[in-house]
């Protein structure tokens, strides 16, 4: 299962940053994983401040 950034994200980009395969990009109000790219490893998860970051 992919992960998705619900709309606590703050735009920090953090989770961007910490992806492995470099599949979150921002998006106009918040950022976005690309689900066919995510690997579901859960990084984003573990660095985001808010706990935008999502099991799909």
């Amino acid at each position: 299962m992919a992960y998705k950034i619900t709309d606590k994200c703050i735009s920090c980009g953090a989770c961007a940053s910490a992806c492995p395969v470099e599949c979150i990009k921002q998006g106009e109000t918040k950022y976005q994983i690309n689900p066919d790219a995510c690997i579901s490893c859960g990084t984003c998860a573990g660095v985001c401040p808010v706990e935008a970051p999502v099991e799909e």
